[in-house]
Parts: C-alpha cells; structure tokens; sequence
C-alpha cells in the first residue's frame, strides 16, 4: 500500500515533514509581504524569562480578556420657543431643559442595567446633550469610542454618520416620552429625503426602538467584531487553508480582517519541544497538571499517559508563544504529521486544554474557517468547535473532529473520554458528551473569504462512530437541498447558544455575504 493510500483525507495537508513554506507555495520574503512576522531565535529559556519575570515561577501563561466595546451615548433634543398661531414644536417630548436631565436619568439606568447583565465587556462614556451635531464636533470622547449610541429625541441628527463610527440610532415609541426620529428617521435621515437608502454605514438594522435588549445583541456583535480585527494569531507552520489552490487564502484574510501570522517553523517548534523534555521544572508540571486533570469529574483516560503528559508539555510551550506575541490565538499546520514526531503526541488535546482557558485555539491552519471562529469566540466569550461537517440528510449533519472543547458553554466542562487520535490512532483526543438538546450556531465559511453560511443546529446525538473522536449530530430546520446547495468551503465553526443575529450585523461591516438559511423565504428554499 502506498503512502498515499493511507493518507488523511480530511487534512490535505498532512505530510510527514511539511513546511509552511512548501505547503502554502509561498517564499519567506512573500510570507513577510503579505504581512507575516517570521518568529525566529527562539529558545525556551528565553520564554520562560519573559514570563516568569512578569508573574512568577511554576506558573503557566493565561489569556488576556477581550477589549471592551467603547460606547458614547448622546442626547439629542431640541429646545424650542413657542409662537402664537403657528407650528413651533416637533413630535416628541423632550422640549426642555429640564425634560432632557430627566431622560438622562433614565438613559443612564437602562445602560447601567445592560452593562451589569452583559455577557461581553463594555464600558460607557460620559452621556451628553446636544441640539444640534455641529455642537459635538471636535468631541474627545468620540474619537476614542467604538460607537455612538445616539437617542434621537430631536431633529438634528444628520452628520452623525461622518464621524467615522458606528452608529446605533435610539428612538423611544412606549419606553418614555416619544422621540420626534421615531416619526422621521427613516425618510429625512436614512433615506435623505429620497426613495432609497442613502446613508452608506447606517442602516434600518442600525435602528432600535424602546428595547434595550435590542442594544444588548448589537453590542455583543461589535465587541466581537473589535476584537477579531487585526488579530495577532501564532501559525505554527505557517497560515494555510484548505484545499484552495491559487486563492491566496491567508492573503484575503489579510486584507479583510488585517490579522497579523507570527509564523512559528517546525524546526524552532522542535528545538523549544527538546528543550522542555530536557527541563525537569517543565516535565514536572506537565506531569501534575496531567495528573490533577484526571482527577476532574467526568474525566476518563483511555490512551497513554506518556502521550498526554507530552500534550502538557506542548501546551506549556503554546501558552509561552502566544504570552511572547501577545495574543490568544494559535493555529497549528500540519497537524496530523509534523507535530506527532516532535511532541510524541497529538495536538489534539493541547487544543482541547487552550480552548478551555479562553484562548482560541485551532488545528489545521485553515484561514477559509478561522476567522468565523475568531469571530465566534470574542462575540460569544465561548470556545468554538473547529469540526468536519458531513453530508445533510433527514435535517440531520454529522460534525466531527479529533480535538473539541469541553468548556462549550464558557463555564462547565462537559464529560470527556481521552483516547487517541483517529486516523493516527496515536497521542490524545478528546471525545466530548454534549448534552442532548443543546442549541448551536454553526458557519460555514467559503473558500473565497466572500460568504459565510449560519444556520442554527440542536445536538441530538453524541455517538462513537470510527470517524473523528468528537461527533455530534446536528438536527435543523431548513431543507436538506438548501443546506447542500448553498454549504460552502469545508470546516465549521461551532458554538453553543444562537448567535446568528449578531454574526450577520458584524459581518456587514466587512463586506462578507452573510446567508443565513434560517431566514430564507419557504418558495426559495
């Protein structure tokens, strides 16, 4: 039988001794280029130094939180003077002074309310008024926020979408006196006084009458999105894609998400791997790590223990590159044949460990599906599941993959069986029982950074089949032919709860199609 018989086929790029360079076909020069930062000399006592002077000794890295979202909330109202026998006031009430310190008093409960409950973090500035736009130029605050929360009380609004942000206009209609933009924002603002939309990046989505809980999701997806654009994102052998030759993956990536590849080569990766077998401080906390790990509940070892204490080892030393680029991302190329000689492991369950911890952590360098994933994870605050799809029949897909979170819903760790990985049948795995029912967002993201697929899922079932170690099958809603003929790319992103709400408000400020199936009229489906 040939080596190529035996071959993975769900991971292309598989080989025993790849490069980053051989695999994506691109020099060191071009890597560069297109704006990766080769991460060269290193050593492992070196990374120890860096950290260790920071936090401590027997210690290991722990993630950054996620920025928060910068909001700015400003009144606007007007003040008008009343004239005899004529028109003198707009709709609204909100016609004093005094009227507008009221209305601030209840803006900054509502917003002191959302922020207590809000599941991102966010920090709001000071609330002004204003009669008029012109009055906030030159604003400090403004320039330093992520995005203007405006409450339309009265008529001077136009000139809020030049200031470069995003914008979310507040209207009330119920929740207090009515404001006069719940009359005109749409033909005076929106569309300027014609019969199409007309203001480029403020939309009627961008529109929120009464309910604070509509602010709540908006937020959520902006705070997602801050922290998605211009990541720093470790490539263990290079930023790759899947299957897509001539695309340039990496490079739309580039250009739409402005990520930042700190490429890691194998042959540094293995120096750093020598030098922590050969550190007995290391070997040391891999080993009680690993140790106390089988003692959490619902924790079940069923492979070596040499290959998952080595899975702490490499762990260890991918918590120590991401503290040196400052991040919370890595991704590993090459997975399936690169590593498992030089660690004596798989990455699987190192994933597994990161993702647990709140990094994002994700195998096969597939930059068609990361930045859906990076995405998910700082809208969410959740790990994601990277995972195989299969074929949809009977509103039934399989999604399937050798390494998983257990952390899904950012707080409880879901039971696991810890055996080796599939087509290797070597090293750690992890196969996670999800519990039946659980509701999930699921993308699939095109090979050509131009659509992205949601659809909403439900786990109804966790089997062991011989495929990927973690399995579950996802019942939906939508036709099976739909699904399969709209499905792009290959990898999934998956997540816990349903998110497709705000994937789709912050995928619009990027410029992917967003198609989500859950939406498509029943005659088109």
């Amino acid at each position: 039988m040939s080596t190529d018989d035996v071959q993975c086929r769900c991971c292309p790029q598989c080989s025993a001794e790849p490069t980053s360079e051989i695999q994506l076909d691109l020099s060191r020069r071009q890597f560069v280029a297109m704006g990766g930062v080769l991460v060269g000399g290193l050593t492992l006592m070196g990374l120890q130094g860096n950290l260790f002077a920071a936090e401590g000794d027997h210690t290991v890295p722990m993630p950054k939180p996620r920025k928060p979202l910068v909001v700015k909330p400003i009144l606007m109202h007007d003040l008008p003077t009343p004239r005899e026998a004529t028109s003198w006031r707009n709709w609204g009430g909100i016609h004093s002074r005094e009227a507008a310190q009221e209305e601030v008093g209840r803006i900054r409960s509502e917003l002191n309310g959302l922020k207590a409950k809000a599941d991102y973090p966010i920090a709001f500035l000071e609330l002004v008024t204003a009669t008029s736009v012109d009055q906030l130029n030159g604003n400090a605050d403004i320039a330093a926020c992520d995005v203007i929360l405006f409450y339309g009380a009265g008529h001077s609004i136009n000139g809020i979408q030049n200031f470069g942000k995003d914008v979310i206009v507040f209207q009330r209609w119920k929740s207090g006196p009515v404001y006069l933009q719940y009359e005109i924002v749409s033909p005076r603002f929106l569309r300027q006084h014609t019969d199409e939309a007309a203001v480029a990046n403020i939309r009627n989505e961008d529109v929120v009458t009464d309910n604070v809980k509509e602010l709540d999701w908006r937020f959520r997806a902006l705070c997602g999105l801050k922290n998605t654009m211009g990541s720093k994102i470790v490539t263990i052998g290079g930023a790759g894609a899947w299957a897509s030759p001539g695309l340039n993956v990496p490079e739309n990536v580039k250009k739409i998400w402005g990520f930042e590849y700190h490429d890691v080569n194998y042959d540094d990766l293995s120096k750093l791997i020598d030098e922590a077998k050969a550190d007995a401080a290391v070997m040391a906390r891999a080993k009680k790590r690993a140790v106390s790990y089988l003692k959490l509940p619902g924790t079940k070892l069923e492979t070596g223990m040499d290959f998952f204490v080595n899975s702490f080892v490499l762990d260890e030393i991918f918590r120590l590159l991401m503290k040196q680029v400052d991040t919370r991302l890595i991704t590993v190329n090459s997975c399936m044949g690169a590593i498992i000689p030089r660690s004596k492991t798989t990455a699987c369950y190192t994933l597994t460990t990161l993702n647990d911890d709140d990094y994002l952590a994700f195998c096969e360098s597939d930059f068609c599906a990361i930045p859906g994933g990076v995405l998910l994870g700082n809208i969410t605050g959740k790990p994601v599941f990277l995972c195989n799809p299969t074929f949809p029949h009977d509103n039934i897909i399989t999604v399937a993959h050798c390494t998983a979170p257990r952390k899904m819903d950012g707080k409880k760790l879901n039971p696991v069986r810890i055996v080796t990985h599939y087509e290797s049948d070597y090293g750690a795995a992890p196969w996670v029982k999800a519990p039946l029912g659980t509701v999930t967002t699921h993308i699939a993201a095109g090979f050509r950074s131009e659509r992205w697929v949601g659809i909403k899922g439900k786990i109804v079932d966790v089997p062991f089949r011989p495929i990927c170690r973690t399995q579950y099958d996802i019942q939906y809603n939508v036709p099976d032919r739909l699904l399969a003929d709209r499905m792009p790319g290959f990898h999934w992103m998956t997540c816990y709860g349903d998110y497709r709400k705000e994937i789709g408000y912050a995928l619009r400020r990027t410029g992917i199609q967003w198609d989500n199936l859950d939406e498509v009229p029943v005659k088109e489906a």
